[in-house]
Formats: C-alpha cells, sequence, structure tokens
C-alpha cells in the first residue's frame, strides 16, 4: 500500500468515507479498478473482503480456500450462484440524500406516511424540471455503467462505476441502503428477474444482464434500467431482451392524458404472449418524483385492476420484466434477489415518464448527438 493517487477518491472501508490517498498495489498489478483506501488500517481491516478480488482476477474461484455457501440448504432453480460481495460504498457528506439512507433498517418514512393513499401527485413546474434533470442523470449514469460491461467484469466493478458516476454528478445511489439493499445499483443475470446484488462474480460469455440504476438529486429519483447482452448470447436470449424492448416501447406508445393505467398491462402481456413468452406479476410499475416509489402502481400482466386515470404532471415508471417460462417467481435467502421458479431467463427495460398534455415526455430516454432521441440499443 504504497501508491499515491493524483485525485481524491473515498475510502472504501465500510463506514470510513474519508478521502483516499492510497490504492491497493496488488489490485494496480492486476488491471484492478478502484480499491481506494484512507490508511493501511483501513487497507489491513478490509483484508478479507478485499482479497478475495485478487483471486478472482487472477482466474480463481472466491471458492478456493475459502468455502463460502452463504445457504447450504437453499435449492436453486437456475445455474446461478452467489458470490461474495464487496465492501459498502460510501457517499460523501456534502451530497444530498434521502431520507432512508440514514436509517438504520433503511426505512423510507416520507413514502410510508402515503402508503395507504392511491392519490396520484400532479407535479408543477419547479417539480418537473427538477425531475428532468435526475433523469437526465440518471441516464448518463447508466451509459457509464453499459460501457463497462463485458466477459470477465464483475457486478461489483460495474457498480463501482455507477457509484463514482452518482457521486461526480452530486447524486445519491437511490438504491444503497433503501430497506438495507447492499449496494448502489441491482445487477440481475440470466434467471434473476429484478433485484440483484452485485457481487464478485464476472460476467460470463453468452450471460445477458440488467443493470437497474436510479439517482436521488436535489430532491428527486431518476429511475431507468436494461438489460445487456455479453459475448456470444444465444439467440433465444437475444430474442427475449429484443421482445422485451418492444414490450416497453409499445406501452410508452399508449401513455397520454385520459388513457387508464390498467391498460398498460393488456399492451405488454399482448405483445409477449405472441412471442411465447409470460408477464411477471409480483413487481410493477411505480410513482415517482420526491419519493423513490409512491402511486400509481402499475402492473405489466393483462386483466389488472390498477387503479387511475393518467392526467398530465403524472410521473411514473414503466419496467416489464418478461420470461422465457413461468411468469412466477421466487426469493433468494438474502431477501432481494427475485429468480424464476424454473431457472429460465428473464429481462427487463425501463423508463421514467411524464404525461403531458399532448402524450409523455419519455424522461429518462437516451440523447444522441444530434439532439435527438434514440430509444434503446442494448437488444440489438
Amino acid at each position: 500500500m504504497t501508491t499515491v493517487l493524483t485525485e481524491s477518491k473515498v475510502c472504501e472501508t465500510p463506514g470510513c468515507g474519508a478521502a483516499a490517498k492510497l490504492q491497493c498495489p496488488t489490485c494496480i498489478k492486476l488491471g484492478i479498478q478502484g480499491s481506494y483506501f484512507c490508511s493501511q488500517d483501513c487497507f489491513k481491516g478490509s483484508w478479507k473482503s478485499h482479497k478475495v478480488l485478487h483471486k478472482l482476477a487472477q482466474g480463481l474461484s472466491p471458492n478456493d480456500k475459502e468455502d463460502y455457501e452463504p445457504w447450504p440448504n437453499y435449492r436453486f432453480t437456475g445455474r446461478l450462484r452467489p458470490y461474495p460481495q464487496g465492501p459498502k460504498r460510501i457517499v460523501p457528506p456534502h451530497i444530498p440524500r434521502p431520507d432512508y439512507a440514514d436509517h438504520p433498517e433503511g426505512v423510507p418514512l416520507s413514502e410510508q406516511a402515503v402508503r395507504s393513499s392511491a392519490q396520484i401527485r400532479c407535479l408543477t413546474d419547479d417539480e418537473v424540471e427538477g425531475m428532468r434533470l435526475a433523469c437526465k442523470l440518471g441516464r448518463e449514469v447508466l451509459d457509464e455503467a453499459a460501457a463497462a460491461i463485458g466477459i470477465g467484469v464483475t457486478t461489483d466493478e460495474i457498480d463501482r462505476v455507477v457509484h463514482e458516476a452518482c457521486v461526480e454528478r452530486d447524486c445519491y445511489p437511490s438504491p444503497l441502503n433503501y430497506y438495507n439493499f447492499p449496494r448502489s445499483c441491482c445487477t440481475s443475470i440470466n434467471e434473476v428477474i429484478c433485484h440483484g446484488i452485485p457481487d464478485l462474480r464476472p460476467l460470463h460469455d453468452g450471460d445477458i444482464c440488467n443493470v437497474d440504476v436510479t439517482v436521488y438529486h436535489r430532491g428527486f429519483h431518476g429511475d431507468l434500467n436494461e438489460t445487456f447482452l455479453v459475448g456470444n448470447v444465444s439467440p433465444e436470449a437475444k430474442k427475449l431482451v429484443k421482445v422485451t424492448s418492444e414490450c416497453l416501447l409499445r406501452a410508452i406508445n399508449i401513455v397520454q392524458p385520459g388513457e387508464k393505467y390498467r391498460e398498460v398491462g393488456n399492451v405488454i402481456q399482448k405483445h409477449a404472449q405472441a412471442h411465447g413468452f409470460s408477464v411477471v406479476r409480483s413487481y410493477c410499475g411505480h410513482g415517482i418524483h420526491k419519493l423513490f416509489h409512491t402511486a400509481p402502481s402499475i402492473p405489466h400482466y393483462a386483466k389488472n385492476k390498477a387503479v387511475g386515470v393518467m392526467k398530465p404532471g403524472h410521473c411514473f415508471t414503466i419496467e416489464p420484466m418478461i420470461s422465457q417460462g413461468s411468469w412466477r417467481d421466487e426469493m433468494w435467502p438474502d431477501k432481494w434477489t427475485a429468480v424464476t421458479v424454473d431457472g429460465m431467463l428473464s429481462a427487463q427495460f425501463e423508463h421514467t415518464l411524464l404525461v403531458t398534455e399532448n402524450g409523455c415526455e419519455v424522461l429518462t430516454q437516451r440523447r444522441e448527438r444530434n439532439g435527438q432521441f434514440h430509444f434503446m440499443d442494448s437488444a440489438s
């Protein structure tokens, strides 16, 4: 631990948050990004979890010499297995944070205060501008994560990229400590439907990987996700990802004042079923603004009982999860990772939308250099 950094970083030791002046010399030799610490003491205190990075970079399994089997009696539905996680990342104290960020159980008290209400807020002009900025920054963060994805890259590394991209933009990564979620984004691989926890597993050739990013900036959340193809992906997996992105696009196309929220699921399921796929029912789109999750709730399956009619100023996400086999899901013992019950693949895409007087604005849309909007190309 002797290398002095030329730019300030934050110490990766959980609970520290001090400016980091040193980087692990072994990580430098192995080409591992990150690994910043403020002192020898912090580095030594994190050694047990940190050294797993060295083993992965050398082509060794984290199970070598250290038996990592957190749930020995759990029967997995597919081939994916949990890997060790890196240390919790720290958000510098000068960045504004949501109310759950420092709550010991990560409880969003502001959300709970209105949980029993189905009333959908119409945002003011100032609030709309706040949402536009948060969603623009969220898009930039996800694009940085997309550039990092590749064979051999760990989802922990993707989480690091997301975390640092958030901090650089004075954003708090919304998932961090939300009901004690331990990382700064969600990474859901293959049979994982949603809420996968970034860890030290490297991405494999042929994986599909969803990255779900939400940023909190100046009091507003911007939420989006995409599913990416890693290396040589099977034609069946490519079709699933493509159809999932099409499901979202078709749902967006009906968003306008006067449309019933329950119609979103009808459009999505019709397209998914036409291609032989199923629609996950346990998770739905949601209202978003100053609150991470609020009314309305927007199921993605047909014949649902969603309450409400779209009005100008409504802001919400649509985020269909489409599976190859059964629509049913189950939860890993970590109480976050949702997987398909049959171990088959699942994909997801998400945008944050604002209902306007004449239709809708896709707040998290990607912008090309010429200023034109470009829809998701991750499935191509």
